[in-house]
């Protein structure tokens, strides 16, 4: 068949005349350039796909693009918002130990959206509000236990997975918020997943990046010696500072050293700790992240308590929880992100997840590593909540 029959046949379709028409094995390109008479929008120029039937005695258009061809294709806004102050903060006592810290900003009419932050024990921070519209969104943020503003500072007792959903339970139920979407990173995610899972009829929509599903595979390519393949100048200072005959088992000899009755051994190692997941979260080494390990305050909380759920395996019942349950969820609009490049949470973690959830779009970054701020997570974390906010506007 001729390419120029083939463009009578297909393209009368389109208000545009294509750019370019190739041939590729069995499939042809058309190239159609974005200006004010195609019936589309977006950057560059749209690619279609058509097949060519191997007899090629008739033509069988394929479009791979999921696109009504009689509307348009709307683009997505992959820009950080900006920096907002909360309208309302408080603290709830979730416990006779643990109180929580929250806040809320944005629009508080708007679609109720609910951030859990990384670690654990990492908390929050105010540049974790711009990854949502404040005109549509009611951005919730808040500090897990032991974590940021909450009180006790650093606290192990009381604090598992189980009594964290239930806090993000009681926290929904004091803000009178009927459902919600969820959204969460690295650990952040584990726990989306788990709270997810656990309360599919309150959540709206989940936005996840860095997959965690805390299983041992993962825990021992970063934590013993996995990932030091590709930072051993990072890993060096981690090591050295556990005695070589107890190097059988860095998570359990950080946890004595995090757990000691002297405060100092516990700065050194929660420094130590830190300092390696911090030099590890970007692609290229961000030395503001990496300052964050000189902070004593803040990685005693981040070090004990993430230290304090590894060795506890998550609290989870088997190895694979997380992705046992993921029918539970499957109905729920998802998109997960993940950086090619992540050497905290290596993108195996998000592949497994992916094969198990298809329904769940997956979006890979190709040059970025774990890290939230990452200019290419960024754009694609603000698309994904742009996505939810879409189909939240068209029901």
């Amino acid at each position: 068949m001729s390419l120029g029959l083939l463009q009578n046949t297909l393209l009368p379709r389109f208000s545009a005349t294509p750019l370019s028409i190739s041939q590729s094995h069995n499939l042809l390109l058309f190239t159609f350039p974005h200006n004010k008479n195609t019936t589309f929008t977006g950057r560059g120029s749209l690619i279609l796909r058509a097949q060519i039937p191997c007899n090629k005695s008739e033509l069988i258009p394929v479009i791979t693009e999921s696109m009504d061809l009689k509307k348009e294709v709307q683009e997505l806004n992959k820009n950080l918002y900006e920096h907002i102050e909360p309208y309302a903060t408080g603290f709830l006592k979730v416990s006779d130990l643990h109180t929580i810290y929250w806040e809320q900003s944005g629009n508080p009419s708007g679609h109720p959206v609910v951030f859990l932050h990384g670690g654990p024990g990492g908390g929050t921070a105010p540049s974790n509000r711009r990854f949502f519209d404040p005109e549509f969104y009611r951005i919730i943020l808040f500090d897990q236990r032991g974590a940021g503003k909450s009180t006790p500072h650093a606290c192990l007792e009381e604090n598992t997975t189980w009594d964290l959903i239930k806090d993000i339970e009681k926290l929904r139920e004091h803000l009178e918020i009927p459902e919600w979407q969820v959204f969460g990173g690295s650990w952040g995610s584990t726990l989306a997943l788990a709270y997810s899972q656990s309360h599919p009829d309150k959540v709206t929509g989940i936005v996840l990046r860095g997959i965690f599903l805390l299983r041992k595979k993962e825990i021992d390519w970063f934590y013993e010696g996995g990932a030091a393949a590709i930072y051993p100048d990072a890993w060096e200072p981690f090591r050295d500072l556990i005695p070589e005959k107890e190097r059988d088992c860095f998570v359990n000899a950080y946890h004595k050293r995090l757990n000691s009755p002297d405060i100092n051994t516990q700065y050194a190692a929660a420094r130590a700790w830190t300092k390696w997941e911090m030099m590890t979260a970007h692609l290229l080494p961000n030395e503001e992240t990496i300052k964050r390990g000189d902070n004593d305050a803040f990685s005693l909380a981040f070090a004990r308590i993430e230290n304090h759920y590894f060795v506890n395996k998550g609290f989870f019942s088997t190895d694979s929880y997380l992705l046992d349950n993921v029918d539970k969820i499957k109905h729920i609009n998802a998109v997960i992100v993940q950086g090619r490049y992540d050497c905290c949470c290596p993108m195996m973690s998000a592949w497994d997840l992916h094969k198990v959830w298809p329904e769940a779009e997956f979006k890979v970054v190709a040059d970025a590593g774990h890290s939230a701020n990452e200019p290419g997570i960024a754009a694609e974390l603000v698309a994904a909540n742009e996505k939810l906010k879409n189909i939240i506007k068209t029901r």
